[in-house]
């Protein structure tokens, strides 16, 4: 599968004209769906598929030509008569900027509005320098990769953050391993220097959103998601659920913090939140390295640990699968409460194969009968691109949602 290109996976016709100012409804945007993924390319497959009149199909590919969204072509594949004419996005109508913050790294990318990832980078960021420098980094290489984007307007940036996020506010809120982030206006610092809408989120809700588009829009995937469970375990662990197509964040932007929750085989360890005996202190990356530091095993971080285990080693191998462990017997509660379709594992841990099998292995044990009935237990399809296909999965839905398609400065 080509990750590269969700949702929208067709390139249009680059030589179309730009977009006018207007807002584009939730009907239209279905049907730019369906036209994008080519699951209809005419009229008459729309009305077919959508189960419409011709005269509704009609009223809504209006609106998305009138937008400068799709253009209108004569090389439709004839049946005996007149050609019909083909629908295609239009490739011109602009692009978004995206990135994926992480403690110590930052992945940034440029998405046009057919979900096509035309550029990326990644370098090391480490985000306890704080918000002002770091975000000043990421404008850096935003600009970068914009700069070979000539063709169409920047509509909109979007940013994937590691820990909790006020997604109304656009800045993220008490967050564990973010010194002096606390509150400080993300989305205004960015949309103060690019002047068009900015879309802030947290790094899990993103990769949940990317694993489930994926599985939507795949041919590979004929059992279609409508809930999907996502965890990423990497140095800290993260979740996220899609809920009816949705993402959940919770009243507050917690939902999903299950690093958080108290387990009995964490005893009192102290963690980064201030609490006691987290699950972070025993299943998560950070805690399997200093586990076996203190054991004596010679590992610098988690990629020494992941490349350990991938060689066999036995002792890097029973401490990931014992982490493995207690992450799968915490997400049986989950499980058996959500019971979502899709229970996807990301992030660095999951690179390990006697990991997955341990959480496979706790969530069929443990969980009811019927929560599992359906399930599909996986690894993540986007890899290390998730939270940027999220985040700009995300900021295009919004963008074309909202009245925002109005050239950069206007």
């Amino acid at each position: 599968m080509d990750v590269d290109h969700i949702p929208f996976a067709r390139p249009g016709n680059r030589g179309a004209a730009a977009p006018v100012q207007q807002s584009v409804s939730d009907p239209a945007l279905e049907l730019l769906a369906l036209v994008a993924t080519e699951s209809a390319v005419s009229r008459a497959e729309l009305a077919r598929v959508l189960k419409v009149a011709p005269s509704t199909v009609s009223l809504r590919v209006n609106e998305l030509l009138s937008a400068g969204l799709l253009v209108e072509t004569g090389d439709g594949n004839s049946t005996g008569g007149r050609k019909p004419r083909s629908l295609q996005l239009n490739h011109s109508a602009g692009h978004v900027l995206v990135a994926d913050l992480g403690a110590h790294h930052v992945r940034v990318g440029v998405m046009d509005l057919s979900g096509a990832l035309l550029a990326s980078d990644a370098i090391e960021l480490d985000v306890a320098q704080g918000p002002e420098k770091s975000l000043a980094v990421i404008a850096g290489l935003f600009d970068e990769l914009a700069a070979g984007i000539s063709s169409s307007t920047l509509r909109g940036v979007g940013i994937a953050l590691p820990g909790p996020v006020d997604y109304d506010a656009g800045c993220v809120d008490s967050p564990a391993r973010m010194p002096g982030w606390h509150r400080f206006p993300i989305r205004d610092w960015l949309a103060g220097h690019y002047n068009v809408p900015v879309f802030c989120d947290n790094d899990a809700n993103m990769m949940a959103l990317a694993e489930h588009t994926l599985r939507q829009t795949s041919a590979d995937h004929a059992k279609k998601p409508r809930n999907t469970l996502f965890i990423k375990a990497g140095a800290a662990i993260g979740c996220g659920l899609i809920a009816d197509g949705l993402v959940y964040r919770g009243s507050t932007g917690t939902a999903g913090d299950i690093t958080h929750v108290r387990v009995r085989a964490a005893g009192e360890r102290a963690c980064s939140c201030g609490n006691l005996g987290c699950l972070e202190t025993v299943a998560s990356g950070s805690a399997i390295v200093a586990d076996l530091v203190a054991a004596g095993v010679d590992v610098a971080d988690l990629s020494a640990v992941v490349e350990l285990a991938n060689n066999a080693d036995a002792v890097a191998t029973t401490q990931i699968r014992g982490a493995g462990r207690l992450l799968g017997e915490m997400l049986c509660s989950i499980v058996n409460f959500v019971n979502p379709d899709y229970v996807v594992l990301g992030g660095a841990l999951a690179q390990v194969e006697p990991y997955v099998a341990a959480i496979r292995s706790q969530l069929y044990e443990g969980c009811h009968p019927l929560a599992t009935k359906n399930l599909t237990i996986e690894k993540s399809l986007a890899g290390p691109h998730a939270g940027m296909i999220g985040i700009g999965v995300l900021s295009l839905r919004e963008v074309l949602r909202t009245s925002t398609l109005v050239p950069s400065g206007i």
